[in-house]
């Protein structure tokens, strides 16, 4: 038997995963708003710190049994202790992330498109939906800001910007913000809502650094492997990918690749084309066409699996090892046994 089954975890309930997960998305950005040299320096978003921290602890502890829930729980209850002693705004902001990035991967919930979004449409979408608000430039100038009793967020604020995710901006979008005037935009679709994500998150980041972005793309392959699909691009922080290649070239490539994910997106066919490729082989297979099964289980590995055994090396070894493995088995296995034997096997 050549087949390999990948089982995921079980899916708690999506909104209550998809409001801790902005509850934690907040605080690692709005932190430092609040705490400032270890001493608080406004009273009232302080207390909203610890209201949020306690009700992430709640609605964790709320959540179905899971062999990951306590690491959770003791995860978020060192980010009320971090917040309680007023620690600095770098530790509550890795504390949040790390406990958000774990969350999602213990109670999954969808974190990216179907497919790349169609950002030339953003600047349509972003005037109709949010300029009247946010401005036409994403500086938190537009007409209408002035009669709000909360400011709208300035998208170019870039110290804010290196803290959010694409993601994170989805959600506000499709969720709203409670106590303030943002409102939910559910009512439209989603694929629009992901073009304004994007589209929202470029606006910190220059075309001189999205020039400079594709260009440390095109000239080092190694940066594909720190994001090998759109998922990874989505959930990713400009913060979080500092911290392994430095805040210059993580502005850049965030600038670049939020202005164009399907370059990601690329990559992220790659496992599809295994899948392919290789119920191709077994039909051709079954036709008794050796030479084609042969040639379409090639392609399988060198078109499909190989730009991704990286990515896949370095979230899970073993696992890459074993598909590498079993794959290298059914090319030598077309070459030697009997279509029915083969077709039995697979």
């Amino acid at each position: 038997m050549f087949a390999v089954v990948l089982l995921g975890p079980a899916k708690a309930e999506t909104g209550d995963v998809e409001t801790t997960w902005r509850l934690l998305d907040y605080i690692a950005v709005d932190y430092a708003g609040a705490v400032a040299h270890g001493e608080v320096s406004s009273p009232s978003e302080y207390a909203e710190q610890n209201e949020f921290a306690a009700t992430v602890a709640e609605k964790l502890q709320a959540l179905p049994p899971k062999p990951e829930k306590q690491a959770l729980l003791g995860e978020a209850e060192r980010l009320k202790r971090a917040i309680a002693d007023k620690a600095d705004s770098e530790q509550v902001a890795d504390t949040a992330h790390r406990l958000a990035a774990a969350l999602l991967a213990a109670y999954p919930v969808s974190l990216a498109p179907a497919k790349a979004p169609d950002l030339a449409r953003g600047a349509a979408s972003f005037g109709q939906n949010c300029a009247a608000c946010h401005g036409e430039a994403g500086d938190g100038h537009g007409p209408e800001a002035a009669k709000l009793d909360t400011p709208p967020i300035a998208f170019t604020d870039v110290d804010r910007a290196r803290q959010r995710s694409v993601f994170g901006l989805y959600q506000v979008i499709t969720q709203g913000l409670d106590g303030t005037t943002m409102a939910s935009f559910k009512r439209l679709p989603v694929d629009e809502r992901w073009v304004l994500a994007f589209y929202a998150g470029q606006f910190a980041f220059s075309d001189a650094a999205a020039a400079e972005g594709e260009r440390l793309w095109k000239q080092d392959p190694s940066l594909h492997r720190l994001l090998p699909e759109l998922k990874t691009l989505i959930g990713t922080t400009p913060a979080a990918l500092a911290a392994k290649i430095g805040q210059g070239k993580a502005d850049a490539l965030m600038a670049y690749l939020r202005r164009h994910p399907e370059v990601v997106a690329q990559q992220d066919g790659s496992l599809s084309l295994v899948r392919a490729r290789l119920t191709e082989s077994v039909d051709a297979v079954r036709a008794d066409d050796r030479k084609r099964a042969g040639e379409l289980a090639l392609s399988a590995y060198l078109d499909g699996f190989e730009p991704i055994e990286p990515a896949l090396t370095a979230s899970d070894r073993t696992l890459m090892e074993r598909i590498e493995g079993l794959m290298g088995e059914y090319r030598a296995a077309v070459q030697v046994e009997t279509a029915d034997a083969l077709s039995e096997r697979v």
